[in-house]
């Protein structure tokens, strides 16, 4: 309310003086808990009070924004990150557009406002979109505010202001940069005779329109440090209260508040936008300095001192739609190899690799196209090199040093077997698509320890070469097999090439990551996400209330149920400052709170046809393992209530054996929670449970309507396969008796849309419809759990019924196993064929003598890929 009536009042004094209306909001109110905010009139932050409105786009104001963490910004310590007393510190919000669609009519009389000469830049973040922390005076922020207003704000070399908006800065984040900043000024060295600290922002679309648009893509433009704040008079600011101490304004406090209060106000409406999250976005943008001899070593944070984005340029050639497709598909398989949270990846156009000094902040730079290369732009690209740049070419007629791509047509488009030669001399063999060229040495040899790669043919023709260039450390790395294509591409033909880049699509990986970071990047594990709450969802309205009456009877006083391994505390609402660990998680009983992108409780109901499995969900966006969170539930839950735990994340994974099982994004990971009694048919051959589970992830796909003809299968003892070719999921089945019951907890997990680095079930049906021209949509983790868990459970009514013969037709129909022989042991030992599973659920095998023989499947691990059965070592 006083927000409103202090808007009111400034309105009627000021009128349509938009300046004099922002300058006077800013002064008045920058004490109080409140951001100001110019943005477009749809990226309102929630509740905002709209106090100006001027051809699209709004000056308001809204509750405090805040940055408590500076981890995953860059800083620029060359200027020490100390927010001067009544300064305002802003973040600016960014996208990139082309230089003609930039173009002003000189006739204007309007007074352009350059962003650097406003204000003092303290930090970067690379992103989307791409973000600045600065610092300004009052009427510096105003300015710049109204500037944005009337469109008339200018940022460097083509960068576009989406959004600027007022934050805070919290007290111990200023005093640890304070000190960062301290202990870093020694190491940083002389500055190079460069006019200006550069940074390069990342293209973007505008935010919340055009994110997925390819048409947005294009090359990041520089950005130059401005100079200080206060090139400008302050005028009479306002010299009341610093930037980070915040007091409530008092209506009593405001006399001319009171007096507007008395007055009669009517039909006064805000404006207000949803979905904007609250300030730090976390798009994972923290930063590495750039590659250097002469840069210092990194510790803790990643700062990077000189400014300069670390920036990985895609040049694809000219522009069309088919070289739109091949950034995107470049794009795509680098983001799969480096840290992502160190390096952002632009698409470098051809009038921008001329025009624009993309050198200066570059990398990483990748050709990626058949196309010649115009002569003037060739040397553009040595230019490079020869100040110590690093160039990947993939399958590109770009080439220096002497060497020549020549065409070998009966390469052109089919899959080879390549010998590929490590930094370390160790090599890695794989099935590659051939571009249809490959390299003729010239008179440059490779360096010592240089990557090399050369098909395995009677020709051994050389498809990867290591070139060194200059003296500044200028290297490239030329390829002409396609690295870059996944198995899905178009140009692969056949199933049984597909088939054969599948099988090598990890090693391709492996081979991609070794170029990269031979040409300096980091290609390290990404950090492991922090854990989430879990909430205890039903998927049937009639078992809500007695889920609740159960909980209320079994949690201690604490509102917890304890195991030995994990504590679940059960709380109505979860807020952000309580920790999470992977012995101690909270439970949200409130549904309304749940909302996830990666889990659709509506879709999951509709297809949840069973009596009783699956009815009560615990669900985790990140959790250490699913099989954890029911221990402590196991023996207590009853059996009506059917509880899993789905997560969408993993971190610590387990598969049969103790191995470990990778958990990303496009997993379907569930434990399921059943009890079944000792004297029945299930009860008496518990080891089929594992195989149930298994048809039933196989029956549960294949039994949709046109999806009978996707090539999944059942391997023994507890995989799901691509035909007999890859893994794509798991089983793991823990039981316990009590008394004369065994409750059973059975975790599984399977690829659903999770394509690399393996393959995943969608990766089968997009086969499937190239192959056979059908238009079979991808297929949900969700979905699929739900028809999972109803599959089981008639598979484990059948049986309870009629033993296993019932189910056993349906295994067999799935299972990769028929009709193979195999040795036992080794390669040397005896030969056997595989009859089928005996009545208890382990492995027969017909030996040549006559004799049948039951293999446990713990004690032995069956390599289908090596046709061996083989005793585990222990």
């Amino acid at each position: 309310m006083l927000i409103t009536l202090c808007y009111l009042y400034l309105w009627a004094r000021w009128g349509r003086r938009p300046a004099e209306l922002v300058r006077a909001t800013v002064r008045r109110l920058r004490a109080s808990r409140c951001s100001f905010t110019f943005c477009g009139a749809a990226a309102q932050p929630p509740g905002a009070r709209v106090c100006l409105s001027r051809g699209g786009r709004v000056f308001c104001v809204s509750d405090s924004q805040s940055i408590e963490d500076l981890n995953k910004w860059a800083l620029f310590l060359v200027s020490p990150f100390i927010l001067e007393a009544e300064h305002i510190a802003f973040v600016t919000e960014s996208i990139w557009v082309q230089s003609e669609n930039l173009q002003r009519s000189s006739s204007s009389s309007e007074t352009i406002v350059k962003w650097s000469d406003c204000c003092l830049p303290l930090a970067c973040r690379p992103g989307d979109p791409y973000r600045l922390i600065a610092e300004a005076s009052v009427d510096n922020f105003s300015k710049l505010g109204v500037a944005f207003m009337e469109d008339r704000l200018h940022m460097d070399n083509g960068l576009v202001p989406q959004k600027i908006m007022s934050v805070r800065l919290q007290d111990s984040t200023l005093k640890e940069v304070k000190d960062q900043a301290s202990n870093k000024q020694a190491q940083i060295l002389e500055p190079r005779p460069e006019p200006s600290l550069e940074i390069k922002p990342e293209q973007d679309g505008m935010e919340h329109v055009g994110r997925d648009d390819p048409k947005a893509l294009g090359e990041e433009p520089k950005q130059r440090r401005g100079s200080a704040s206060g090139s400008e008079p302050a005028g009479d600011s306002d010299r009341g209260g610093g930037p980070i101490e915040h007091y409530h304004l008092h209506l009593s406090s405001c006399h001319e508040c009171l007096e507007l209060e008395n007055s009669t106000i009517e039909s006064v409406k805000f404006a207000s936008a949803e979905n904007i999250p609250d300030l730090p976005y976390d798009y994972s943008s923290s930063l590495e300095s750039v590659a250097d001899e002469t840069s210092p070593e990194r510790e803790g944070r990643r700062v990077n001192l000189t400014g300069k984005a670390p920036n990985i340029l895609l040049y694809v050639g000219s522009d069309s739609q088919e070289a739109l497709g091949r950034f995107h598909e470049v794009r795509s398989v680098l983001a799969d190899c480096v840290d992502i949270d160190s390096y952002v990846l632009y698409h470098l156009l051809e009038d921008s690799a001329l025009r624009d000094p993309w050198t200066d902040n570059c990398l990483l730079l990748v050709i990626a196209t058949r196309e010649s290369i115009p002569e003037d732009l060739y040397q553009k690209f040595m230019a490079y090199l020869s100040q110590g740049g690093k160039v990947l070419g993939l399958s590109s007629s770009f080439t220096f040093g002497g060497f020549q791509v020549t065409s070998k047509g009966a390469l052109r488009k089919t899959v080879q077997n390549l010998v590929f030669s490590k930094a370390d001399q160790s090599e890695v063999k794989l099935s590659v698509l051939s571009s249809g060229c490959r390299y003729q040495e010239g008179p440059v040899r490779l360096s010592p320890g240089g990557l090399q790669g050369h098909l395995e043919n009677d020709d051994k023709d050389r498809m990867i070469v290591h070139v060194p260039f200059g003296t500044h450390g200028g290297e490239a790395v030329l390829c002409q097999v396609h690295l870059e294509l996944p198995p899905s591409s178009d140009i692969v033909q056949t199933p049984e090439d597909f088939n054969l880049l599948k099988s090598s699509n990890f090693r391709r990986y492996e081979v991609l990551r070794e170029i990269l970071t031979t040409l300096g990047l980091s290609c390290d594990m990404k950090q492991v996400p922090a854990l989430t709450p879990l909430y205890l969802l039903s998927a049937a309205e009639e078992i809500r209330d007695p889920l609740m009456q159960w909980l209320g009877k079994h949690v201690d006083s604490e509102g917890e149920i304890k195991s030995s391994q994990l504590s679940l505390r059960f709380v109505s609402s979860y807020v952000s400052e309580v920790e999470i660990t992977p012995s101690c998680i909270p439970v949200v009983t409130n549904m309304e709170a749940f909302s996830s992108e990666n889990f659709n409780l509506e879709i999951y109901r509709q297809n949840l046809q069973t009596k009783q499995l699956g009815k009560v969900i615990l669900f985790a966006e990140v959790t250490p393992t699913t099989m954890r969170l029911l221990d402590g539930l196991m023996f207590q839950t009853p059996q009506e209530m059917g509880f899993i735990a789905i997560a969408a994340r993993q971190t610590q994974g387990k598969g049969r054996g103790g191995n470990a099982w990778l958990s990303p994004v496009g997993c379907a990971l569930s434990t399921l929670l059943i009890s079944i009694p000792l004297r029945s048919q299930l009860g008496q051959r518990i080891p089929f449970v594992q195989h149930l589970m298994s048809v039933a992830v196989v029956e549960a796909v294949r039994s949709i309507p046109k999806y009978q003809d996707i090539n999944l299968r059942v391997k023994w003892p507890n995989d799901i396969y691509y035909s007999d070719l890859m893994k794509i999921g798991g089983v793991l089945v823990n039981s316990t008796l009590m008394g004369e019951t065994f409750h059973i907890l059975i975790g599984c997990g399977f690829n659903v849309t999770n394509s690399n680095p393996t393959i995943c079930i969608n990766d089968l049906v997009t086969e499937y419809n190239k192959q056979h021209k059908a238009e079979l949509k991808p297929l949900r983790a969700d979905y699929l759990i739900a028809r999972v868990v109803t599959v089981l459970e008639k598979l484990i009514e059948e049986f309870q019924d009629k033993g296993p013969n019932s189910v056993l037709p349906l295994y067999y129909r799935y299972w990769v196993h028929s009709g193979q022989q195999v040795h036992l042991g080794s390669a040397d030992g005896p030969k056997v064929s595989i009859v089928g599973l005996d009545d208890s659920g382990f492995l027969q095998v017909h030996q040549e003598g006559g004799e049948v023989v039951t293999v446990h499947p713990d004690g032995n691990s069956f390599d289908m890929l090596r046709n061996l059965i083989l005793p585990k070592r222990r």
